[in-house]
């Protein structure tokens, strides 16, 4: 196969194919990213369907926040896939995950919200 039928033709021009091992290891790594964006929004969706007895503006604020974060999630998949890639082709570092932080921040903010709905309903 050759390089300008690979996508994205950007990543794989640069450099030295790398062991396969670690491009397939960088793919489980960017469907676990996938994997967890699927769960944020089905939590953020369950969690303001089924209502749970909750203070309704605090579960409706981290419902909404944990289905932005669930729609953010695959852009950080693609992000740090296309970062890692390079990376293994380039023989570099593997650099640090672009929104990682963020998503983590979010997810903490949300437990806030859902113990404070918890604690007021």
């Amino acid at each position: 196969m050759s390089d300008r039928a690979r996508f994205p033709a950007r990543v794989y021009r640069d450099g030295e194919e790398p062991d396969a091992r670690f491009t397939l290891a960088n793919e489980r790594t960017f469907l676990a990213w996938i994997r967890t964006a699927l769960a944020l929004i089905a939590g953020g969706v369950a969690l303001e369907a089924l209502g749970l007895g909750l203070q309704p503006q605090l579960r409706l604020a981290a419902s909404v926040l944990l289905i932005v974060l669930g729609c953010a999630t695959p852009v950080q998949a693609w992000l740090g896939w296309m970062s890692a890639e390079r990376a293994l082709r380039r023989s570099r570092p593997l650099p640090a995950p672009h929104l990682a932080l963020p998503l983590g921040i979010g997810v903490a903010v949300v437990a806030v919200l859902v113990l404070l709905a918890v604690l007021l309903a």
